[in-house]
Formats: structure tokens, C-alpha cells, sequence
């Protein structure tokens, strides 16, 4: 019962964050569902529109999630429902709602907790453990975030996740539920097995000529030959490109003299300080206090200048840097208060400031490093520069050359030669093709659902023209022309006479054998009698089977209030088994731990049920409603 919670822990969590969305947005829409136009949005939470252009971007981030999560698995399809677009959408309605009960009681998570979330995070951090100040701003670069942008958003969503875990900390499971389920999932029952094997049956079956004709035609499906087309095709890609664009040196030395700034590395330093707060409107005796703490810190590091980073732990009041010994990272200028800024470009490599005040406190800095700026020559920059050329260049070309193939392959229709002349491009033959892609060949150009689609199109099969230029792949180009075309077929009878008779052979002993195990099922049920059955086995929800797999969940099934039971079970390929049912009960010692976590799973479920009730209430007060109809979900997302 549980065994698929725990074991897909991982899976469940992606599906349910990316796929299926938080399930106490999944349902309720009815509710807050408008028959009115969407003038106002496509739904107003308190009194606030969310826009079409909000929910295709909701849309493509989670397009984009999946993408990232599932890898090869991914399918966009799934994204392109009414069901689906309708789950996002009421992912952006409960958001909103949530989030103006946050504004309305003016619920926050304090810089401490923001500061020690933030040190926490892996991908911020240093081989040695430390906090990587410059790793840290990267990331946020990358992702189009300023540190004051993520420190929002996180405290936004450490809010909501604080909000949630209150609500759902109030639910709880009765103890006589958790152990009643916990006692199903741990119930052992005590079968014994007769078997019904088809092997047994075989001698018994008589295989006629008129039993293969009606096998044959009954399954027609399982002996047909689809349609197949030999083609000849040729691909545009980069790779044909390539060959026709060169960069010539006096290129390159053009270049680099342009823009020698892109090879210069400017001058590099990084700092770290400590901070002594104080608010801006202080009273002059907190800002003389302030002042009096820092030149005390100022005094000490004087002191001792090499333990810079262990006082600065000690003593700084900044929470972004004091765990990481003050450090401030690369310093890019604009990045800091002007006051910091002019003190770090003063000073040189190892030294340290006097206190230098701020909008924020008092600062004591130390240049950590300089790294002066350096000119990279032409010979080492070549290389690179060649290459950028080379595909500013193939850019401009492949577009001249794409739309040449892509009209030379429609007007000279008749063959392929001439745009494989033009462009020097190799025409290439496959045999065997159907309309369908062939897994085996999942990297093929040809193998594509869009190009075998206009392979067999009517003019490519009657009228043997090429087909128009498909992209298989991004900047990939191919179109074919049908060489020969062979409709499909079914195999003779012959041909499969054999096969039919072996298969038939196996489905009439199989017919047998679930004959005779219901006869004696049921001759069973009426005696009680045991005669026949094999040695007891316990089979239980806890425990590797220790019959068939198929047979041991129909016993787990079994209504056992009247015992012995007996139940009967067609095993695929096997034939067919009679169970009987002699003894229910638990183990002699229970797993405590896994009963544990059982009672949390439950208590999980309770809680998410909790949620969804209280988001409910919320999407109320907030007068949630939306705003289009149900036939307008269909409509496709770029």
C-alpha cells in the first residue's frame, strides 16, 4: 500500500511540482469559473487581473521545467491539454490568492533566516564549504536576477512554505486509522497452491486446418506488411555550410584591432569587510556607539591583520558576508554603496581601511586581492576569433543556402540532383521505410514523423516529386523522393501456418488448464478440503512473494472473512493456479520504523487535505474567479 509512495518518493515530488501542479490547485476551478468574456484577464484574484500573457509564460516555465527534469522521457503534448493549460492557470489563481493573504496579514521571514537559507545553498558554496560570493552573483546573473531580485522572491516563497507548513501542521490522523492501515499492509495470509500448468495440457490439443483459418483471419492485424517506400533524400545542415565559408587571417587581425577591448581582462579585486549597523535615522549617541564598536573592531584587526576573515565572523553584522569571513568577492563597479566602492579602488593589495561610513553603518574593508588588467595578444586570441567569424558567417550563409534548398527541391520537383549539384550535397538512398518512425533508428534524419509524413504523401508516392524542405532538427534540413512504393500486404497463410498453430496449440492448453483449475476451485469451495494443495506459504504486502506475482496479489485481495478461501487466478503464460486461504495474521514483530513513517505518510495526506480547504477559503476571500471558458484552453502554446 505504501511501498509506491516511499520507493517514488523522488518521482511523485517532480510530478506533482512540474506535471500535475500542487494538488490543492488541481481542483475547485468550477467554483471561481466565469462565464463572462476575459476583458478583465483570464481570472481576477482580490481584485487584480492575471493576464494572458502571464499565464503563457506560467505555461512555458513549466514547459521548460519538465523539459530540464524528464530529459528523453519529455513530451509537450501532455502540456497541450485543456486539462493541463486549466491546471497552470489555477496554479496562478491560488498563488495570487496566497499571496495576498501574505500582504493582508503582513506575514515575512526575517534576514536571519533569509541570510542562513542563502549560506545553505550547495551551488553557493566553495569546495572548502565557505560561501562563494561570486559564484553566488553568477548563478543570479545567469537566471536574469540581481541578488535583491532572489532575495525577494526567496523570501516570498520561505513565507508561503512557512505558511503551509503552519496549516499543515495543524492536521493530524486518529491513531485507530494509522494502525488499522498499518495492520492491512502488514496482515500475512497463509495460502497453500495448486497449479494448473499449460505443459500438462498440451498432449490434449488437436490443432485443425479450420482452427488456423479462423486464427488467421480473426487476427489479421498480427500478419500484415505495412506499406514501405525505397527514397532517395539529402540533408542541409551546418556541416554543408562549413564547407563553403573561410575566415582569412587578415580577417582576424581586422578584427581583433577592432575590438580590443573584448581581449582585455580588466583589472580584478576582491575585498571583504566587516559591518557595524546602524539605522539611517539613529540617534546621534546609537551613531557614536556604532562608530566607537567599529574603531574597536578597527583597532583589533590592526592588531592582528592576518585573522581578518576569524573577526570578521566574530564581529560583522552583515548576514550575507559574516559567515564566509566578510568576503565580498569579485567587486564590479555600481555593485556597492558608493562610500565602500571608493575605499576598496583605493586601497592596494593587503591592505585595510580605516572606518568608513555608509547608509548602512560603519565599514572596516580589506583589499583581498588585485589582479591587474592584462591584453591578450593576437596569437592566443586567433583561435577564438576564427571561430566567431566562422559562424557569424555560416549564420548569413545558411539562410541563403536554406532558402535555395528549400526552393530548388519545390521547383525542380523531378529530381534531387540539382539542388545536390548547387549546394554539394550527397543524395543518399534508404530502403524499408513506413509511415511510422522506427525506434532503431531514432537518430536518422529520415526517421521523422514530419518528413515520413510527406514521404507519403500523395504527390511523393503517385507523382514520385520531392518533398518540401522539413526540418527534422534545429538548422537541419531534408527532402526526399520516392524511388519505388510497395502498398501493404498481408503474409500468406502459409507462411505463417506454423506460428498459428504453435500460438493456438498454447491458447487451447491454456483453455484446458483454466477449465480444469475451475472445476476444481469450485469443488473446493464446497468441501474445504485441502487435498491436492501444496506445502503452506505466507504471502504478505511487506515481503517478497513467495508465489506467482499475479497470484500472490489476487490472495492479498481475497475476501477472507470466511476462511478457508479459496480463489482462482489466470497466470499469463503460465496457466492457471488455485489458492487456498488458511490463516490471517500479523507478524510476531511488527517494523516499528516502518510503521512510523506510515503514520506520517498518512498524517501528510491529512495535511495536504488541510491545505487545499484553507487555500479554498483564501481563493474565496480573495474573490478568485476565471475569467474564460473552458473551450478556450485548447488553443496551442508556442
Amino acid at each position: 500500500m505504501f511501498d509506491f509512495v516511499r520507493n517514488n518518493k523522488r518521482v511523485m515530488q517532480g510530478l506533482l511540482l512540474v506535471i500535475i501542479l500542487p494538488s490543492f490547485v488541481l481542483v475547485g476551478v468550477e467554483s471561481y469559473q466565469d462565464r463572462g468574456d476575459a476583458a478583465s484577464g483570464v481570472a481576477t484574484v482580490a481584485g487584480q487581473k492575471v493576464t494572458q500573457q502571464e499565464w503563457e509564460e506560467a505555461q512555458r516555465r513549466q514547459i521548460d521545467q519538465a523539459r530540464q527534469m524528464m530529459g528523453p522521457q519529455f513530451d509537450q503534448k501532455m502540456f497541450e491539454t485543456p486539462e493541463a493549460k486549466q491546471a497552470i492557470l489555477n496554479n496562478l489563481v491560488a498563488e495570487r490568492a496566497i499571496n495576498a493573504e501574505i500582504a493582508r496579514t503582513h506575514m515575512t521571514v526575517g534576514d536571519a533566516a533569509l541570510a542562513k537559507t542563502i549560506q545553505e545553498v550547495q551551488a553557493f558554496r566553495k569546495p572548502d564549504g565557505s560561501f562563494d560570493m561570486e559564484q553566488y552573483k553568477a548563478a543570479l546573473a545567469a537566471q536574469g536576477m540581481t541578488p535583491a531580485m532572489f532575495d525577494q522572491r526567496l523570501r516570498r516563497d520561505l513565507t508561503v512554505q512557512q505558511l503551509a507548513g503552519s496549516i499543515q501542521s495543524t492536521a493530524f490522523a486518529p491513531r485507530s486509522v494509522t494502525a488499522r492501515l498499518s495492520d492491512i499492509n502488514d496482515q500475512e495470509r497463509e495460502v497453500q497452491e495448486m497449479q494448473f500448468p499449460i505443459a500438462q495440457f498440451l498432449p490434449q490439443v488437436k490443432v485443425t486446418d479450420a482452427m488456423v483459418k479462423a486464427y488467421y483471419d480473426k487476427n489479421a492485424a498480427l500478419f500484415s506488411i505495412p506499406e514501405q517506400v525505397k527514397a532517395e533524400y539529402v540533408v542541409f545542415d551546418a556541416e554543408a555550410v562549413a564547407s563553403q565559408v573561410q575566415v582569412t587571417d587578415a580577417e582576424v587581425t581586422d578584427y581583433y584591432n577592432k575590438n580590443l577591448k573584448s581581449y582585455t581582462t580588466p583589472e580584478q579585486r576582491t575585498a571583504s569587510h566587516i559591518l557595524i549597523t546602524v539605522a539611517r535615522d539613529a540617534k546621534p549617541a546609537d551613531q557614536a556607539a556604532a562608530k566607537a564598536k567599529a574603531e574597536a573592531v578597527l583597532a583589533e584587526v590592526r592588531k592582528n591583520p592576518d585573522n581578518f576573515a576569524e573577526i570578521a565572523k566574530a564581529q560583522s553584522q552583515d548576514p550575507g558576508s559574516a559567515p564566509s569571513g566578510g568576503d565580498l568577492g569579485v567587486v564590479e563597479k555600481g555593485g556597492l554603496v558608493k562610500p565602500v566602492e571608493d575605499a576598496i579602488y583605493a586601497l592596494k593589495e593587503g591592505q585595510t581601511s580605516g572606518v568608513v561610513q555608509s547608509e548602512f553603518g560603519y565599514h572596516i574593508i580589506k583589499l583581498t586581492s588585485l589582479k591587474p588588467a592584462a591584453q591578450k595578444p593576437l596569437d592566443g586570441a586567433k583561435e577564438e576569433i576564427a571561430a566567431d567569424l566562422k559562424k557569424q558567417k555560416m549564420s548569413k550563409k545558411y539562410s541563403e543556402m536554406a532558402e535555395i534548398f528549400t526552393n530548388m527541391v519545390y521547383e525542380q520537383s523531378e529530381s534531387l540532383k540539382p539542388v545536390a549539384d548547387k549546394l554539394g550535397l550527397k543524395i543518399q538512398t534508404v530502403d524499408g521505410l513506413t509511415r511510422k518512425p522506427n525506434p532503431q533508428q531514432a537518430q536518422a534524419p529520415f526517421n521523422n514523423e514530419k518528413f515520413l509524413a510527406a514521404l507519403f504523401g500523395v504527390d511523393a508516392v503517385k507523382n514520385k516529386r520531392n518533398t518540401e524542405a522539413v526540418e527534422v532538427a534545429p538548422s537541419v534540413l531534408i527532402s526526399g523522393r520516392v524511388v519505388e512504393f510497395k502498398p501493404a500486404t498481408k503474409r500468406p497463410l502459409a507462411e505463417v501456418d506454423a506460428l498459428i498453430r504453435q500460438r493456438v496449440t498454447i491458447e487451447e492448453a491454456a483453455r484446458l488448464a483454466r477449465a480444469a483449475g475451475e472445476q476444481k476451485l469450485n469443488a473446493a469451495k464446497a468441501s474445504g478440503d485441502a487435498t491436492g494443495f501444496g506445502e503452506p506459504k505466507v504471502v504478505a504486502r511487506t515481503k517478497e512473494p513467495t508465489i506467482n506475482t499475479t497470484a500472490a496479489i489476487a490472495v492479498l485481495k481475497a475476501d477472507v472473512s470466511k476462511l478457508p478461501a479459496y480463489v482462482g487466478v489466470e497466470i499469463p503464460g503460465q496457466g492457471y493456479g488455485v489458492y487456498r486461504i488458511g490463516k490471517v495474521s500479523q507478524p510476531a514483530a511488527p517494523d516499528a520504523n516502518r510503521r512510523k513513517q506510515e503514520a506520517q505518510t498518512v498524517a501528510g495526506m491529512v495535511g495536504q487535505a488541510e491545505m487545499f480547504n484553507y487555500v479554498e477559503a483564501l481563493k474565496s476571500k480573495a474573490k478568485a474567479k476565471i475569467n474564460v471558458q473552458p473551450s478556450q484552453l485548447g488553443a496551442k502554446t508556442e
